[in-house]
């Protein structure tokens, strides 16, 4: 069986796979955690501290039997995602479109992060993971709640990260949490063309598509610089695929504040929904920092009312 996390992979997709695929083994089901794309930066942190290896790349899955983290729409899995059988599904995010014509397995919660439903897995089956893989579950956490400060955390998420770090004996989560935030942040040397897609998902909204983005860094100034290399990539992205609108949202995870660049047919509508206004292609979130829970919820009440 194969697990697979979604396109552009984040670390929750990336350690939610690896986790699962990890329990399954244990379990006597034979498991490989299976990636969309390249780890960004963050992910590849967790990978070096972990020492595990990086799970192999696939963009192709029909006839394959496939268990599915961190997603559960269509268009975040590959092309072909219809003609593979799909066993399961976990999940933390709005219930998406996937349809199966037989039975499988669900969990999907309401926490911060796909990982922390992944170790609640494990204690369900009275298992406890490596603890390189407790590592990676573990920075998910730290990644997806951003250090515990994102509205979307729990007290579930919080114990999880907890329990995962002395079974991975991390014994200083803050300077874990500070260390890998840096290596998310470093933006410099990255092409504009990466970065608009890290981390990006689209959405369908009553008819229309809108791709979102998100980059969460330590500082806005190396973002604030490339702001029109983004743009213009956003550009070609917009008119490549017919998006109604294309946006990156610049997540100051300190400051728990967002800047967001946008290209779209009708930019005004967008920042409207989340009680802002454009100005040169960017409009202010004062405290947004979850696109999940802050931003797709009001964008799609405006586009569906």
């Amino acid at each position: 069986m194969i697990v697979l996390g979604h396109q552009n992979p984040d670390c929750d997709s990336l350690c939610s796979a690896i986790g699962l695929a990890s329990l399954f083994n244990k379990l006597g089901k034979e498991a490989t955690p299976v990636l969309q794309g390249e780890p960004n930066p963050e992910a590849l942190f967790l990978l070096e501290q972990s020492g595990l290896p990086e799970p192999e790349i696939r963009t192709s899955v029909a006839g394959e039997e496939i268990f599915i983290v961190d997603y559960s729409d269509w268009n975040q899995g590959t092309a072909d995602m219809k003609q593979a059988k799909i066993r399961g599904i976990v999940d933390h995010h709005k219930l998406g479109d996937i349809t199966t014509s037989e039975p499988l397995e669900c969990w999907i919660w309401p926490v911060g992060c796909s990982a922390t439903i992944v170790y609640n897995m494990y204690k369900f089956h009275n298992q406890t993971p490596d603890a390189p893989v407790a590592k990676m579950m573990m920075g998910a956490i730290i990644s997806d709640t951003v250090n515990f400060k994102g509205p979307t955390t729990t007290d579930i998420d919080k114990i999880a990260a907890k329990e995962l770090a002395e079974i991975a004996g991390v014994a200083d989560l803050e300077a874990f949490a500070d260390a890998q935030f840096d290596a998310k942040s470093d933006i410099k040397h990255v092409a504009a063309s990466e970065l608009v897609l890290r981390d990006q998902k689209v959405f369908e909204m009553a008819g229309d598509k809108l791709a979102i983005g998100q980059l969460e860094l330590t500082s806005l100034e190396t973002a604030f610089s490339k702001k029109t290399e983004l743009l213009a990539e956003m550009g070609h992205l917009q008119a490549e695929n017919g998006y109604h609108s294309t946006i990156v949202l610049l997540t100051d995870i300190n400051k728990l504040d967002t800047t967001a660049l946008i290209v779209s047919k009708d930019a005004d509508k967008v920042a409207a929904a989340l009680n802002s206004s454009v100005v040169e292609h960017a409009f202010e979130l004062p405290g947004v920092v979850s696109r999940k829970k802050q931003i797709i919820p009001f964008l799609q009440e405006a586009f569906e009312a």
